[in-house]
């Protein structure tokens, strides 16, 4: 039985119209392709056709960026077609949502909740429901998995976290480390000096850093000791008090090196541990610390896990298109095959 087509009519404000007009097709066709909706501009009017769910949700959504852009919240290209798909698996009438945990927020809860760091660009704010209860759990907690497939933000957030605890002198010091896994923690065997040695498995740390700092002052941070980055194996022995420390690739630590890189954690210390436990690059056989460690820590008060999916992928299109693909098939069996 076919439902009745409606429409529904949207005046916009003369400053809102380029953000729906022709020069940002792709706007409007994402907004299509995700409530079944055509939409019409016609100088400052917007009109939506569909099936009359669809066009209410639409509608609704579209209230809810203008209400974001009112407040200062502009929104980029990839920033409109994250909102449009978050609002898109919002809670059907009468149904379930499809998109998990906080879809039923509004829209401005992601997109005008700024983490304070001093960006080259305008703005560093959550743009899907996970990236929100991930930025959440590190403010209210003081150890938190970020648990994820590639191209979710949960580096580059955690980094954030760390940049804006230190300027708002929260934390007096940033800890950044990684397991060298090709290397066996074994560096001693690489050529070059220490640094040299941990630059290709720290690099995306490094790229985090240098687009919320001024290069000159990362400089000065490291040569003073209140950035380090370091290999995990330098950090047994330690007491990291007063620290955000980041422990980046966590699928790549067995579960003695996870127990250890919890236990070095300080008063007035946070820990972010992030990773994919669908890339352990762990010798065959070799259990993952960050596997194991959901089934350990779980239940304790006080530490958080964050759970990403292919809906917050943030990178490229095909990005999200590949980690569904790779679902798909490992969840048939096809795994490895």
């Amino acid at each position: 039985m076919s439902q009745t087509t409606t429409e529904k009519i949207i005046t916009l404000e003369q400053n809102e119209v380029a953000d729906f007009s022709s020069r940002n097709e792709a706007k409007l066709n994402e907004v299509e392709r995700q409530f079944n909706a055509r939409i019409v501009l016609r100088g400052n009017v917007l009109k939506i056709i569909g099936a009359s769910e669809d066009v209410e949700r639409a509608a609704a959504m579209i209230s809810e960026i203008r209400d974001v852009q009112r407040k200062g919240g502009e929104l980029s290209q990839q920033e409109f077609k994250q909102a449009v798909r978050h609002a898109s698996h919002r809670t059907r009438p009468g149904g379930a949502a499809t998109g998990g945990e906080g879809y039923d927020r509004p829209l401005s809860e992601l997109f005008l909740d700024g983490i304070a760091v001093p960006l080259k660009r305008r703005r560093l704010s959550p743009i899907t429901a996970g990236q929100k209860r991930y930025i959440e759990e590190i403010r209210n907690k003081d150890i938190v998995f970020g648990i994820g497939p590639a191209g979710t933000g949960k580096t580059y957030l955690a980094v954030a976290m760390a940049v804006s605890a230190l300027m708002a002198g929260k934390v007096s010091r940033i800890i950044l480390c990684r397991p060298a896994v090709e290397a066996g923690e074994k560096l001693g065997f690489l050529p070059g000096d220490l640094k040299e040695k941990l630059d290709p498995y720290v690099r995306p740390l490094y790229d985090a850093l240098y687009e919320m700092m001024d290069a000159e002052k990362i400089r000065q941070a490291l040569d003073t000791g209140v950035i380090e980055i370091a290999p995990l194996a330098f950090m047994r022995g330690r007491t990291l008090n007063n620290s955000f420390v980041i422990l980046d690739e966590g699928q790549n630590t067995s579960p003695e090196q996870m127990k250890m890189f919890l236990t070095r954690l300080g008063f007035e210390s946070k820990a972010v541990v992030t990773g994919d436990v669908t890339q352990i690059d762990l010798p065959r056989g070799t259990v993952s610390g960050l596997v194991h460690v959901q089934k350990v820590l779980s239940s304790i008060e006080g530490i958080g896990f964050t759970f990403f999916d292919e809906q917050d992928v943030v990178r490229h299109d095909l990005v999200m298109k590949i980690v569904r693909a790779y679902e798909q098939h490992d969840n048939s069996g096809g795994k490895g095959h």
